[in-house]
């Protein structure tokens, strides 16, 4: 039963439960220094009991997919830059466009593929904004540090 009235100095120094240390997740040994970057902000940006071992692949996948989507906007960022260098003169600019048109294709779809995986993975983690809102838009109230 709760004691009545106001609390004492004394027992406000007391801590009724000691506080446990929760370790973050290690990254993977098999993810490159890139995709261990990623891990370690993603691991840093949620609480630490956040990701449990069986959101382990899963983060393992989504750190695997961003950095190929970082590689594919790289390859796009080339191609374009490639089509303004040959391309000066507004009838060349036209044929290398044409002739780039199947390359750049193709890359927006992996592009897009890689998008996909990434926000389904996010959502799936709940590290996504869509997942920590409600229809609203309000952020959703997860559990407080003294809520245990």
């Amino acid at each position: 039963m709760k004691q009545r009235g106001r609390r004492s100095s004394a027992s406000l120094l007391v801590v009724p439960n000691p506080v446990e240390a929760i370790p973050r997740q290690r990254a993977p040994a098999e993810l490159t220094k890139e995709e261990a970057d990623n891990w370690n902000a993603v691991v840093a940006a949620e609480p630490a009991d956040w990701f449990s071992g069986s959101t382990r692949p899963l983060l393992t996948q989504y750190c695997r997919h961003v950095v190929a989507a970082r590689r594919v906007a790289e390859m796009i960022a080339t191609l374009e830059a490639e089509i303004g260098a040959k391309s000066a003169e507004q009838s060349e600019r036209l044929a290398t466009m044409l002739s780039a048109v199947k390359a750049f294709d193709r890359l927006q779809k992996m592009q897009e593929r890689e998008s996909r995986a990434i926000a389904s993975l996010a959502t799936k983690m709940r590290v996504s904004q869509q997942s920590t809102t409600n229809h609203r838009g309000n952020k959703i109230e997860g559990r407080k540090p003294w809520e245990f």
